[in-house]
């Protein structure tokens, strides 16, 4: 069955960096879009990343663009997200989805990201 798994999170001075993971199982991340999507506490989910199957193709929310970077080990299935210059703002829990469509159809349990002084 198809499953998600995410990793990596964790507490992080601000100016930090952080990578987090996603492995996948029952399915071949690079035939699928795949997403980064986190929530704040207190909000609601938000888009951060997309990388495109085969030709790699990634898109960014604009505040995270230069500071984030989707990318995937194919020999893994694992799809990953680096953080750099993390900002208090970007406290979230963290989880990787597959696209369907425009939304998403399965999700991991997701990781926790603290970037606290």
């Amino acid at each position: 069955q198809v499953q998600l798994v995410e990793s990596g999170g964790g507490l992080v001075q601000p100016g930090g960096s952080l990578r987090v993971s996603c492995a996948a199982s029952g399915f071949t991340l690079r035939n699928y879009y795949m997403s980064w999507v986190r929530q704040a506490p207190g909000k609601g989910l938000e888009w951060v990343s997309t990388m495109y199957p085969a030709d790699g193709n990634t898109v960014y929310v604009d505040s995270v663009k230069g500071r984030f970077t989707i990318s995937r080990d194919d020999a893994k299935n694992t799809l990953y997200l680096q953080m750099n210059s993390l900002k208090p703002e970007d406290t979230a829990l963290y989880y990787c989805a597959r696209v369907v469509g425009d939304s998403w159809d399965y999700w991991g349990q997701g990781t926790q990201v603290t970037v606290s002084s």
